[in-house]
């Protein structure tokens, strides 16, 4: 076994992944305070090919240093749109036709390892503050909330850390 190179590991081009179909699910990251969380996301996102970011309230906008510091470039490849509202973006996604899910620790919430996509639905994820997590408002906006089960001493997980979580399960469960 050897460690591939760049070569072979055949990554498409920003303009080539700007065509590809994408995942039909969006990310609202709602009063993220830290841009390397954002950069993060980013770039996880491009990995799973994620439709859309939208950075809402306090969320840090490329172009950033401090972004690009962990996104590697994603800010040109995904795309991305600044609202300030991210309840007035709630409800104009769920006109729309969007389900909203919140990822969040909730009474009534639904096990990600319990939670199935429906195939030709459109979702957006609600990602909260590092500290506060996802905001009351949009908890009851949502369609569901899913939790990621935790076992340890901390009641959390890094924001950028869930986001990843999230997606690997999201895309695993939309290929198969």
């Amino acid at each position: 076994m050897k460690k591939l190179s760049m070569e072979e590991l055949g990554r498409i081009s920003v303009d080539e992944f700007k065509a590809v179909e994408k995942l039909n699910l969006d990310l609202i990251l709602d009063d993220i305070r830290s841009m390397s969380n954002v950069g993060s996301i980013f770039r996880t996102s491009d990995g799973f090919r994620v439709g859309k970011l939208y950075l809402c309230g306090i969320t840090a906008t490329p172009p950033h240093r401090e972004i690009e510091k962990t996104a590697l470039g994603a800010t040109a490849s995904v795309d991305w749109e600044y609202k300030e509202d991210a309840l007035a973006l709630v409800r104009a996604l769920k006109q729309a036709g969007y389900k909203i899910l919140a990822l969040e620790q909730a009474d009534n919430s639904t096990y990600l390892q319990n939670f199935r996509p429906i195939k030709d639905q459109k979702y957006a994820l609600i990602l909260g503050n590092e500290v506060f997590g996802v905001n009351e408002e949009l908890i009851a906006e949502a369609d569901e909330v899913i939790e990621i089960p935790q076992f340890g001493t901390k009641h959390s997980f890094n924001v950028s850390v869930s986001a990843g979580m999230f997606l690997w399960d999201y895309f695993a469960k939309s290929i198969g």
